[in-house]
């Protein structure tokens, strides 16, 4: 046996996390963004293909969503060989799927962090308008994390977050469906879009990008400098696999949100032209030889 083919075997499996997502042909969000972000966080990602899109940097151009049974599947095949130790969900296309979806989640223990897409970064509705109630009422209770933006939130709750002082209530509202804590997104905002936390906490800077973490006992504001980079695509994706990452990996929730918008913001910074439209963020970002320094750890 080789030196590394010894090495390899006695090495133990890294935490596996599993991607339960639509693909993005273009490869910049869904399964691909998801399994990006996990490679590069140390961890094994695996998946369960809910739909296919024809996708790229212009927008998606078709979506074909997969048998119920086909989830089922994917989910019980890994699952009970392979084993997880946290479940990313992202695009569920239905409410078929999304309900599939929820009631396998019921049968494991591993933390979930839910991403309620509903809609692309180019406007393309992801969701079918019928699974809201499934979202709500099945979904979001097995969620140990939301991760919704601001166009999600109002689509989840009805409210519409204009600033700061909105998020907690937000937040709230998404509690109340159930999940352990809720992270209002807030890159969305103007910026400089109103005071910042209770207690008269001062306004956002024009620069920050703030996003709100809370269980309902504790709040967590979470800033960012606001780049100003039009390629964002996969975004949501990729910091909800990154959440899930470093949840496998052993962090606190509030921990592992915190390690993860770090690590977004860098995919940000590095997002780069890709086709006509919008481009991806660069999940690699940490590994690039011109990044001028060595590879950070995850």
């Amino acid at each position: 046996m080789t030196e590394p083919a010894a090495a390899a075997a006695g090495r133990a499996a890294p935490p596996r996390v599993l991607t339960v997502a639509g693909s993005d042909s273009g490869g910049g969000a869904g399964i691909q963004a998801d399994l990006k972000t996990m490679l590069a966080l140390g961890v094994h990602g695996m998946s369960v293909v809910t739909a296919v899109t024809a996708q790229n940097s212009r927008g998606v151009q078709g979506s074909w969503e997969l048998p119920a049974a086909a989830v089922r599947a994917q989910f019980r095949s890994v699952v009970d060989d392979i084993g997880v130790q946290a479940v990313k969900t992202g695009m569920l296309a239905g409410p078929g799927t999304a309900a599939a979806v929820a009631e396998l989640l019921a049968t494991t223990a591993a933390p979930v962090v839910v991403d309620p897409v509903g809609v692309s970064s180019h406007g393309d509705r992801l969701l079918a308008a019928g699974a809201l109630d499934v979202v709500r009422t099945r979904l979001l209770p097995a969620a140990t994390v939301v991760t919704p933006n601001l166009a999600e939130v109002a689509w989840l709750t009805g409210i519409r977050v204009a600033g700061e002082a909105d998020m907690p209530r937000a937040a709230a509202a998404l509690l109340a469906y159930g999940p352990r804590w809720a992270l209002v997104k807030g890159g969305h905002l103007p910026a400089g879009g109103g005071a910042g936390g209770p207690g008269g906490a001062e306004a956002a800077d024009p620069v920050d990008a703030v996003d709100l973490l809370t269980d309902g006992t504790e709040e967590h504001w979470l800033r960012a400098p606001r780049l100003p980079s039009r390629h964002t695509h996969g975004t949501g994706c990729t910091l909800a696999s990154a959440v899930a990452a470093y949840l496998a990996r052993g962090r606190t929730v509030p921990e592992a949100v915190a390690a993860a918008k770090e690590y977004v913001t860098g995919a940000i910074a590095g997002g780069f032209p890709l086709g006509e439209g919008t481009g991806p963020v660069d999940h690699g970002w940490r590994w690039r030889p011109d990044a001028g320094e060595e590879p950070r750890t995850p």
